[in-house]
């Protein structure tokens, strides 16, 4: 795009002097253009040469993409632009030997991490039942994005098994030494190490590099923000592009807090914002934008757009979560009319809630393809409980009795001893057989509560047994699975094609665009997620997932809820996100099971108590109880 193109925002920020800035460019803002065009506009008036220019994305793509877009701009190849990981390991590859790290160190991926942990365990004869060797993973990874040394985060661990992960980060880092390998992790760490440490690198890098770009500055974490400064010294010609209301990877170490520490490390920082926005109507902006605006940790951009749509956003209020799918996949079929299968994509908070909609899906014979996800009856937790199913109902089932095996020969053992009660439950009861099948072989006990990824899969085993609780025996539950998985290919690899809708986490959604956007299950304890609700600094998270999901939409944003939905095996009765609420009412057609109506969204929400009732309450009563104003008890009294 030549400068010309630019809008007056985007020129301003393109043409940013020197010295620090930071651009917040909301969504759909053209944030990529704004980074080309200012690396463009350096070369072509002298003011750096490629090899001067840093330019660190978060993703490959958006790298290359940018490479693309630079060389048909100014005809010029970038030697240093690239991820976080990619740039540094380049640095260490070059100087890593200051350090006392081999250049030709190998990169351990994540399994390799994983198994290294695992050895260590093995060698130590540490019990893998107690603490997870995944979840003792995810907290030697996040004291090193933290700049936390083993030493270090030995003195500030508390529980036993923050312990016990500081004597494995300690062994796992002589082990990673001995083996010449780094970890990504250490990929960021050791080159802030390298950097601090050894003066000639730091003044040599320092020298060649004046200018410093780095996109989705909201996703940086503590590792990430300390290497930005020493890069960009002493210049200090940092020019960072983010967004605070697209900052939800938290649970990553993604703090966006950064954005509001950079103006306190560079008092001099020039503020830019770029707020038409390219990709969706006004309304569906004004809708996203009264979500977002209640958050007050971090500034609000306000999105205006010259698009405009004849089409109000529907609300959906459905029956049951079975029925909400229904509808969904009925709507897509019309849109499909209007719009190729590539442009038309349903999200939703948890991966759990894929299952329903996959299941639709290919009920009406509709190609998908699940964006960075695995489909649900592949998931490994979830093969693994079909595995156990399996050997009780068919003892002489082989495969599954194989992978049962490698689960442990305890937890198959103890799943024998309860033969007899689980074969008579598998012909009554299926939910309760699923039950007792967890409870048996401790299979939970695999994953950890506080870790992400296991909390997903746990979400996952409880979306499973919700499906058992709708059949009359296990046999006919399996048989239905069976089915299903046969339907995936009766028309080819659906996940191959490439005109196929998209399903997709509202995590995954991020900096994607459909003309056509389907955002499932806002519902309190759903969206916002039950684990926000009385967290304010993760209810502002949660509304910033609500956020980037209608803002994915160019044309067409469906919002949908369910009344009641399957829950650890039993229906309960749902009540609308907070964020329905939210969003101003004459912006919404709203549709209850398939007929038009003029219901209100309302701020009350009900709380569920230890003694069968329910406490009902106004948001201003949760923000009295959050900032500790009155107790919970006191409302129950009154």
């Amino acid at each position: 795009m030549a400068q010309r193109d630019l809008n007056p925002a985007q020129k301003l920020a393109v043409q940013h002097a020197t010295g620090p800035a930071m651009v917040l460019a909301g969504a759909g803002s053209g944030k990529t253009t704004v980074l080309t065009a200012r690396v463009a506009w350096l070369l072509e008036n002298n003011l750096a040469q490629p090899e001067n220019i840093l330019l660190v994305t978060f993703t490959n793509k958006a790298a290359q993409e940018i490479k693309q877009r630079v060389r048909a701009q100014a005809n010029r190849d970038l030697p240093l632009c690239g991820t976080f990981h990619s740039v540094c390991a380049k640095f260490l590859r070059q100087s890593g030997g200051h350090i006392g790290i081999s250049p030709s160190f190998t990169i351990y991926d994540s399994d390799d991490q994983i198994d290294a942990i695992k050895q260590i365990y093995k060698a130590h004869h540490f019990d893998d039942k107690e603490f997870a060797p995944k979840s003792v993973h995810a907290l030697i990874s996040k004291s090193k994005n933290e700049l936390l040394s083993p030493a270090e985060y030995e003195q500030i661990a508390t529980s036993n098994f923050q312990k016990f992960a500081a004597k494995i980060y300690a062994l796992y880092v002589k082990k990673l030494k001995a083996a010449q390998a780094l970890d990504f992790d250490d990929l960021l760490m050791r080159s802030v190490e390298l950097l601090q440490k050894d003066g000639p690198t730091r003044q040599r890098w320092q020298q060649q590099i004046s200018h410093v770009l780095i996109d989705e500055y909201q996703d940086t974490n503590t590792a990430q923000y300390v290497l930005t400064k020493l890069l960009a010294a002493p210049q200090n010609n940092l020019f960072v592009v983010g967004d605070f209301s697209q900052s939800i990877y938290s649970w990553r170490g993604a703090d966006y807090r950064n954005m509001l520490a950079l103006k306190t490390d560079y008092p001099d920082i020039k503020e830019y914002r770029l707020e038409q926005n390219y990709r969706s109507p006004q309304s569906i902006l004004d809708a996203a934008t009264a979500v977002i605006a209640k958050n007050t940790q971090h500034p609000i951009l306000s999105l205006w757009s010259e698009k405009t749509s004849q089409h109000k956003i529907i609300a959906y209020s459905a029956e049951s979560g079975e029925s909400e799918a229904a509808y969904i996949i009925q709507a897509v079929s019309e849109q499909l009319r209007h719009h190729p299968a590539s442009e038309i994509a349903i999200l939703y908070r948890t991966n759990a809630q894929s299952r329903l909609f996959e299941e639709a899906l290919l009920r009406a014979g509709i190609s998908y393809r699940l964006v960075g996800g695995v489909k649900f009856y592949e998931r490994k937790e979830i093969k693994d409980l079909l595995a156990y199913a399996r050997v009780i109902v068919n003892p002489l089932d082989t495969v599954s009795q194989a992978r049962a095996e490698k689960l442990g020969k305890r937890r198959l053992e103890a799943l024998e001893s309860a033969r007899k009660k689980l074969e008579k439950l598998s012909t009554e009861a299926p939910q309760e057989f699923l039950h007792q099948v967890l409870k048996v072989t401790t299979y939970l006990g695999k994953y950890k509560p506080e870790v992400e990824e296991d909390r997903t899969r746990m979400e996952n085993v409880e979306e499973l047994v919700a499906v058992a609780s709708q059949f009359e025996t296990v046999s006919q539950f399996l048989e239905n699975i069976a089915l299903v998985q046969d339907k995936q290919f009766a028309d080819g690899d659906l996940e191959g094609e490439s005109n196929a809708v998209s399903l997709m986490s509202l995590h995954a959604a991020k900096g994607l665009e459909f003309a056509v956007v389907f955002l499932a299950g806002l519902e309190e304890e759903l969206l916002p997620h039950s684990r926000s609700i009385f967290n304010p600094e993760e209810l502002e998270e949660e509304r910033r997932l609500c956020y980037v999901g209608m803002t994915r939409a160019k044309e067409r944003l469906f919002l949908s809820c369910a009344r009641s939905r399957y829950q650890y095996g039993v229906r309960s009765n749902r009540i609308p996100s907070r964020f329905l609420a939210d969003i101003e009412q004459t912006l919404l057609e709203k549709v209850e099971d398939g007929r038009r109506d003029s219901y209100s969204y309302t701020n009350t929400r009900s709380i569920p108590l230890t003694d069968q009732r329910t406490l009902v309450v106004d948001e201003e009563m949760i923000e009295d109880m959050l900032s500790g104003k009155i107790s919970i008890d006191a409302f129950i009294d009154s």
